[in-house]
């Protein structure tokens, strides 16, 4: 099997299996309980808060556990809208968000919340001026991913904040980092609030991330026993593994993005020689996620005939499997070339011999496939 959709999730490490594992086996009182089984766990919990805190280089307190960056991207999301409505209703998002972000701003809309997209440049980058055009004092929330799901594209978030803070020093600026953490350096401190998920760095699913700044008040969408922003029983075992998880994934970062890089090279080379190919990327596109256009095959039929050889690869994203990709046509501004796509990402984990049998069956698959759309078009 080659497994070439990294974005979409990870593999989940034997370390952080194993500490899953023997957390829940050993840890099994409620960190909400008086008696020493609940204190245990909650020892353990606040530990691996600590490290988690000390990894990302914010507080301990401006952590808050969530079941991933969707549920991250609510939180804030929906935390500003309700808690400065009197300030404004106004909220700025880029055009090249993940589905969750705009399935939340479908929502304030209907709420009576205005949503503005700022643009983009050619190179995906956001139009600075744009940005500054758009800002208002009604304005309560910016929200730019840090790195782009279909493309890798890459934003200057510190450089985007100041250009928020000049504008409106008020405003909150939220970044979904998901598909930052563990591939590039990422600095919570660039922005207000930042979501984050630990299945995309090789830890368990159903566990992610807010950062929030101490200086940024939410309103909780969740109420009931406890305090914070999420009332309930912590899942102390996936906290821990989400721990070790962050650890390993941010050892040897740039060795293992030099690594990815070459992979990364090395399909681009090869798939540019086929003619009608597009290769959807920027110089701002970090090398882990490479996005292409066929031309006259659908991305489904060719992700099915890749199965045929037990390669996986994905569509734009897996949020929104099957649909048109947003930042592909906010870039290029071509509708057929969004429709078309294929994501291709890659791991430190991914090897060149996984790559060169990749390359071998695209060759196959491309050739049958764009063979038979030739026949059916005459």
């Amino acid at each position: 099997m080659i497994y070439l959709d990294y974005s979409a999730t990870t593999p989940m490490s034997i370390e952080a299996m194993d500490t899953m594992m023997k957390v829940s086996k050993d840890f099994i009182g409620n960190p909400n309980s008086f008696h020493k089984l609940g204190v245990n766990s909650k020892e353990l919990m606040e530990s691996a808060t600590k490290q988690i805190s000390e990894l990302l280089k914010v507080k301990e307190s401006e952590i808050v556990y969530t079941s991933g960056a969707t549920e991250s991207n609510n939180m804030a999301f929906l935390g500003v809208a309700f808690a400065y409505k009197n300030r404004g209703n106004h909220i700025l998002v880029s055009s090249l968000e993940h589905p969750s972000i705009y399935g939340i701003c479908d929502y304030l809309k209907t709420l009576g919340f205005e949503i503005e997209m700022i643009q983009c440049d050619q190179e995906g980058l956001i139009d600075f001026d744009d940005l500054k055009r758009k800002m208002r004092d009604e304005t309560i929330l910016v929200s730019v991913v840090g790195v782009n799901s279909e493309m890798g594209i890459r934003q200057p978030l510190k450089m985007i904040r100041q250009i928020i803070k000049k504008e409106n020093a008020t405003t909150i600026f939220h970044s979904d980092m998901t598909q930052a953490l563990g591939k590039i350096p990422v600095n919570a401190k660039d922005v207000d609030l930042a979501s984050f998920s630990f299945h995309k760095i090789y830890g368990p699913k159903g566990i992610g991330l807010l950062y929030k700044s101490e200086k940024v008040q939410l309103v909780p969408l969740l109420h009931g026993s406890g305090n914070g922003l999420r009332p309930g029983t912590p899942a102390v075992s996936l906290i821990a593994s989400a721990s070790k998880s962050l650890r390993l994934a941010l050892q040897d970062l740039e060795r293992k993005e030099t690594f990815v890089e070459k992979l990364n090279e090395k399909i681009v080379k090869e798939v540019s020689n086929y003619e009608g190919i597009l290769i959807n990327q920027t110089s701002y596109s970090i090398p882990h996620i490479l996005n292409i256009s066929l031309p006259n095959i659908k991305p489904e039929t060719f992700i099915h005939a890749l199965e045929d050889y037990e390669i996986y690869i994905g569509t734009n994203t897996a949020c929104a499997s099957g649909e048109i990709s947003n930042g592909v046509l906010a870039i290029y501004d071509d509708k057929k070339r969004a429709s078309s796509t294929i994501r291709i990402s890659l791991s430190y984990l991914t090897t060149t011999d996984e790559i060169n049998r990749f390359l071998h069956c695209f060759d196959l698959v491309f050739k049958r496939l764009g063979a038979l759309a030739s026949k059916q078009k005459n």
